[in-house]
Parts: C-alpha cells; structure tokens; sequence
C-alpha cells in the first residue's frame, strides 16, 4: 500500500488544494481532505481526523498554518505519542512532490519543494528583459 497525504486546514482551503491540484495531475485516490469548519470545535475536528486516517497505514499530514487549530489538534496527537509527520504551510507545489514521488517511488523533501517554488515573477520578468538587450 503507498503513502497517502492528509491536507487538513481552516475552512475549505484543503478542499480546494486538492480539486486544484488534481486539474493539474488528476484524480487522487491516496489525498484526503480534513477541513476544520466555523462550527467545529477542536473535539469536533479531532473526531474527523480520526474517521479519516483510521483505515491508512501510512500518511503524512500537511496543514495550512503553524499555530492553528488544526495544527495544534495534530501537534496534540503527537506529543501523546502518535506517530504522525506533520508538515505546516502547505502549497501546491508540495502537493505535486508528492505525487510525483509517489508514482516514482521516490522520497520528497515537501520543505524544500514547497519554499523553492516561492517567486517574485516581477523580478524574473526584469532579469529576462535585462537579458534580452
């Protein structure tokens, strides 16, 4: 059984992770979403991780924000002892390495692959335009 990836976040935004990122690499059968809504608790949210992940053997855990609830409910779940990796500020970068390395077989640095992809565009248009005279 691969690897699955579980983007957790407040609202909806794990949601839209995913359908975005799937327009790009396609259906993902080994993503799930665990979205923290405004009238969940962190018990509320605890209990849907848990549905989630009860049948994965092998998942890392992406979150929108440090410091968070959705954060802190997981960063709560390892120091009790779960094994769980956990990764916060999620991108779509990060999601395709993932994907990409799971059909490669091959390990992901999500860090680096999630902050390399961060560009000032402006600046790339001006070093192309100096280049060009």
């Amino acid at each position: 059984m691969s690897q699955s990836l579980v983007l957790i976040s407040h609202g909806s935004f794990c949601e839209a992770l995913k359908a975005s990122t799937e327009m790009i690499m396609g259906p993902q059968e080994n993503i799930y979403t665990v979205p923290l809504l405004p009238e969940e608790g962190q018990e509320d949210f605890a209990k849907k991780f848990d549905e989630v992940v009860k049948d994965l053997d092998d998942f890392i855990v992406c979150c929108d924000l440090q410091g968070g609830t959705p954060c802190n409910v997981i960063s709560k779940k390892i120091l009790q002892g779960e094994d769980i990796d956990l990764y916060a500020g999620m991108n779509m970068p990060m999601v395709i390495a993932f994907i990409n390395g799971s059909l490669l077989g091959t390990p992901t640095d999500l860090i680096q692959e999630g902050t390399s992809h961060i560009t000032h565009v402006n600046e790339l248009l001006m070093d192309d335009d100096d280049e060009d005279e």
